[in-house]
């Protein structure tokens, strides 16, 4: 077990247990196995008899591939992960995995209030939330006027549109010119043969 895997499995454990439909789901499946390689880290889970998760051992039954680079892509959107992977092996046992994906939540509110109490966990989960959202749509916001400068202001940048347009315009163009070379040919080839 690497040291990722570890608390990687605690955490996905911790959550199971407070979703038990979840677990119940997986339970169904205990004694199998899966990797989720993704490149620069493998992990390799099985289900246990409760329906946890443990580190992995055996040929896993359900191999889930990930390219690195479609990370970023995953993790923004769980809900279309599963669009990003190249699953093979037991479909009924990946479609489990899929459905725990989509399924697991963590509630941050349970786990603060044994600490600061039930009122001020809630406070903190949506101050939290709320700056999370305040950054994303500050990041989102920067994008659009950056990309709007280098658009606009500073032209380093091209609309598609533009770029398209001006490759058919370049297009339109050699074409006039060939015909108008074979035109030119055609005409000395005429001038030539009066002479």
């Amino acid at each position: 077990m690497t040291t990722l895997e570890r608390p990687l499995i605690a955490a996905l454990n911790h959550l199971l247990s407070r979703q038990s439909l979840l677990r119940d789901q997986l339970v169904a499946h205990a004694g199998k196995s899966a990797r989720i390689d993704a490149g620069i880290m493998q992990l390799d889970i099985s289900v246990a008899a409760d329906g946890l998760l443990q580190a992995g051992e055996a040929e896993p039954d359900v191999t889930i591939t990930i390219q690195p680079a479609d990370l970023p892509n995953i993790l923004a959107d769980m809900k279309s992960a599963f669009s990003y992977v190249h699953i093979s092996g037991d479909a009924e046992f990946a479609r489990a995995i899929s459905e725990l994906a989509n399924g697991l939540q963590w509630e941050a509110e349970e786990d603060l209030a044994p600490i600061v109490g039930d009122i001020a966990a809630v406070r903190i989960v949506r101050t939290a939330r709320a700056a999370a959202g305040t950054v994303k749509a500050g990041a989102h916001k920067l994008a659009e006027n950056l990309a709007e400068y280098l658009l606009e202001e500073n032209p380093t940048l091209l609309y598609r549109r533009a770029g398209d347009d001006f490759a058919a315009g370049v297009a339109v163009l050699r074409d006039d010119v060939e015909r108008l070379s074979k035109r030119i040919a055609l005409l000395e080839k005429a001038a030539g043969g009066a002479a």
